[in-house]
């Protein structure tokens, strides 16, 4: 007689601990490597407010679709415990090293000296 929680324990069993904390640090590596070039990208362009914001969101999107979509093709799933959510979460974690990045090439590039 099988219950909610032994089915629960049956369908993580086939994930293995060491590959999945691999796979979550090569991970947060790429979205953090994406936060700044998306950052220094909007210091140069001299994006300013809400589009700076936009093109963070698009970077990590798109970095997300083509992490899950293109490397993972038996399905996310398969590699990352959380599935599509936990490719975009990584945005939260990485919006101050964007918020940094972009403030310091937009400083250096547009900035006025006195």
């Amino acid at each position: 007689m099988a219950t909610s929680t032994d089915a629960s324990s049956v369908e993580t069993a086939h994930f293995y601990g060491p590959n999945i904390a691999h796979n979550k640090a090569v991970l947060a590596n790429i979205f953090f490597a994406t936060a700044c070039l998306s950052g220094f990208v909007s210091g140069i362009l001299g994006l300013q407010n809400v589009q700076g914001f936009i093109l963070f969101g698009a970077a990590t999107l798109l970095n997300a679709l083509f992490v899950g979509g293109v490397k993972m093709e038996k399905g996310v799933g398969r590699y990352v415990m959380g599935g599509w959510k936990e490719l975009l979460v990584p945005a939260q974690d990485n919006l101050f090293s964007f918020v940094l990045v972009w403030t310091l090439v937009y400083g250096v590039v547009h900035g006025e000296l006195s």
